[in-house]
């Protein structure tokens, strides 16, 4: 009897570890079964490359079981890749279900993809509360006082969380940092396409895949930015600590892509660039099984910081805006409405 008694206290005990570790950011075990949240943007794509039987190394260790479709009626592009991406996720194996919650019972982690950013917050509620680890693509939302409300939730159940453009992790812009060849990084000069969304402030739809490649290469401590803003292009110029300038090109006009020019103590480098999703995914694996994330909240919180900012220069004329005063803004803003969305 007392044998029979240690063991069930044994089991319980082993299993309330369990819940915590998956909880506290201990990480996940393979296979790790993946549910979608959003199927109009990345959706399509990542599942391809995930559940792809040949898939090796990190990826192997995962696989999307299920997702819940959703879409944003008022933006065009959700609704058109979200009718081209449902049937093609299904035949992929992919169980299609019809609502975050009846995903949450099916998996052990979300990747929350949805295109749209304002969506972002009340759709990562049930995964915080269901203690989820979770991934959200870009933008991790539409303000910057979102954001902080979803750190905020995710520290507060205690749940992994992290969100990144995939262009941070592209081999030519990892390499940046700390090479030798450059020596100590004075500056970049950054540039990416930045087509405009009506929904969201002007970087946060895709000018952040530039701003995530200058972060990644200067790393944090910007101090404020000026933005200058024409038709067909738009220039953030940040400041950052000890005098270093980091700008961002967001481009419309004429021929577009990624890359970046590095300034350095010892030499000018070209870098940044477009490596794919894979990347990307395999660190989304690794903070899956670890419960930590590649990117701190921190990090993005200046990323998104520095984007508020630039929007408000704008409309202040090219004014420069510091991030300290975009960051006190939203913080009025969460406390006036601190479970908004």
């Amino acid at each position: 009897m007392r044998l029979h008694l240690l063991r069930l206290t044994v089991l319980v005990l082993l299993s309330a570890l369990a819940v915590a570790t998956t909880a506290s950011g201990e990480g996940l075990k393979p296979p790790i079964k993946v549910g979608i949240i959003g199927l109009d943007a990345h959706g399509l794509p990542w599942t391809q490359i995930i559940n792809n039987p040949d898939a090796s190394g990190e990826l192997a260790d995962i696989k999307v079981v299920a997702a819940y479709p959703g879409g944003s009626p008022d933006i065009p592009s959700s609704m058109g890749i979200l009718g081209r991406s449902v049937e093609p996720v299904r035949k992929l194996g992919v169980e299609i279900v019809d609502s975050i919650d009846a995903l949450l019972g099916k998996v052990d982690a979300v990747l929350l993809l949805s295109i749209d950013g304002r969506v972002h917050l009340a759709q990562a509620k049930p995964v915080f509360a269901a203690r989820k680890p979770i991934f959200i693509d870009k933008p991790i939302a539409a303000s910057l006082a979102d954001t902080m409300r979803i750190f905020e939730l995710a520290k507060k159940n205690g749940v992994p969380c992290f969100s990144s453009s995939s262009l941070r992790f592209a081999k030519e812009t990892l390499a940046m940092r700390g090479n030798p060849q450059i020596g100590e990084i004075r500056g970049c000069d950054q540039y990416a396409p930045c087509s405009l969304e009506e929904h969201h402030p002007d970087f946060f739809w895709y000018g952040i895949h530039g701003v995530e490649p200058l972060f990644t290469i200067m790393g944090t401590g910007c101090q404020q930015v000026t933005r200058v803003h024409a038709e067909g292009q738009d220039v953030i110029v940040g400041l950052w600590a000890g005098g270093r300038i980091g700008t961002c090109r967001g481009l419309r006009d004429g021929r577009t892509g990624y890359g970046s020019t590095v300034f350095g103590t010892k030499a000018i480098l070209p870098g940044g660039g477009f490596d794919g999703y894979e990347p990307l995914i395999v660190e989304i694996v690794k903070f899956f099984k670890t419960g930590k994330p590649p990117v701190s909240a921190e990090e993005t919180l200046e990323i998104i910081a520095f984007m508020e900012a630039a929007d408000q220069s704008k409309r202040q004329g090219g004014c420069p805006v510091s991030i300290e005063t975009a960051m006190k803004n939203a913080q009025k803003e969460v406390a006036a409405n601190p479970g908004s969305n």
